[in-house]
């Protein structure tokens, strides 16, 4: 048995069509899984920082006329759209007199109803691409496992048909099936760790837009109604 043969490279290259296939298609989804890792990754860094200059900005700022402005330069930050919607909302009723025929009540349900359609709209954005994440993670080792299985099928036939079962006859066979689960699995390993991570991260931003919200509304109920 020469093992030159078992060579990762030489067993790729090698591998029967249905194997060959298996190989590609995970690594297609590992390759659009670091692509999602490394933008989600910046996009997530970029909302942070921002969402903390935001809030420093918010809770030290008198006029709000002036937050506004702060917030359209930190519109990576979920919490700086969602004062900007509220804001841009709260103006809007008191420029066209709403509040004369519904009432303040009215008033807030249509800020508050600004509010939860921004916040939806971030967290849809926040969550983009995440979910590919989960499906290379959870369907990864399985296709690797498809390719393995196929890849054994076809040493055994090549056993039936050579009518030998020395090691020079299944090694290279069993080799090459089994190169399918490892790429399964080096696909699906990062992208479930950065899922998990991923959405940890989510969660603390969807926290803070949830909270400032509620600051933001308390502070139009005591100041404009």
């Amino acid at each position: 048995m020469n093992a030159q043969s078992l060579d990762i490279w030489t067993l790729i290259r090698s591998a029967s069509p249905v194997v060959m296939a298996v190989l590609i298609l995970l690594a297609s989804f590992s390759f659009y899984s670091w692509y999602i890792i490394i933008n989600k990754y910046m996009q997530l860094g970029r909302a942070s920082k921002q969402a903390d200059q935001f809030l420093d900005v918010f809770w030290n700022t008198k006029k709000l006329d002036d937050i506004f402005t702060k917030a359209g330069q930190l519109e990576k930050a979920p919490v700086a759209r969602l004062f900007r919607a509220g804001y841009k909302e709260l103006r809007r009723v008191k420029e066209s007199g709403k509040g004369e025929t519904s009432g303040w009540l009215g008033d807030m349900q249509s800020i508050e109803r600004s509010l939860d359609r921004t916040r939806l709209e971030q967290m849809m954005k926040l969550e983009s691409k995440i979910p590919f994440l989960a499906t290379t993670g959870s369907a990864g080792p399985f296709v690797g496992l498809f390719g393995t299985v196929w890849g054994i099928m076809n040493s055994f036939r090549s056993i039936g048909a050579q009518k030998s079962a020395g090691l020079d006859t299944v090694a290279p066979g069993i080799a090459e099936a089994l190169v399918a689960t490892a790429i399964g699995l080096v696909a699906a390993i990062p992208a479930v760790m950065a899922y998990n991570y991923f959405v940890r991260r989510i969660k603390i931003q969807a926290a803070e837009m949830d909270a400032f919200r509620s600051d933001f509304l308390n502070i139009i109920k005591r100041h404009f109604f």
